[in-house]
């Protein structure tokens, strides 16, 4: 059984963190206060706490990309994923990696799409066909 993680972060404006959180990201706000709020994401809580965020750079090389370090995302149902890229592509949403697939016909085959929210934190939401592909070994 999978448990909830919970990851804090800063963002430099809630605002508009929570219009994309929830608009784009179709997260559902919870507690707040006025330096902070957290979010349901995908079932897991996101603490978005005032001031700078993370430093990252392109330094992961994944496939035939170089990937922001560190990053952060969740795994997706492929129809979940599907229509979460639908929703980002019709925001005209800037991706770092468009939603594509990689790994096609290895074990671990994934759709994946890498993009930053309003503050610069590198997000990546991965989709998998089936759950059994999540942790496959190649």
């Amino acid at each position: 059984m999978l448990v909830p993680f919970h990851f804090a972060f800063h963002v430099t404006d809630l605002a508009v963190a929570r219009e994309f959180y929830v608009e784009a990201l179709g997260a559902t706000e919870g507690r707040s206060a006025p330096t902070w709020v957290d979010f349901d994401f995908f079932g897991h809580q996101l603490s978005l706490h005032l001031g700078d965020p993370f430093e990252n750079a392109a330094t992961g090389k994944v496939g035939d990309h170089m990937v922001p370090m560190p990053h952060f995302g969740v795994v997706l149902p492929l129809d979940a994923w599907n229509a979460l890229a639908d929703r980002l592509t019709a925001r005209k949403t800037e991706f770092i990696i468009a939603p594509s697939v990689r790994f096609q016909g290895e074990p671990g085959e994934q759709w994946t799409m890498f993009f930053r929210d309003p503050s610069g934190n590198p997000i990546e939401i991965k989709g998998f066909a089936s759950a059994s592909g999540v942790f496959a070994k190649g």
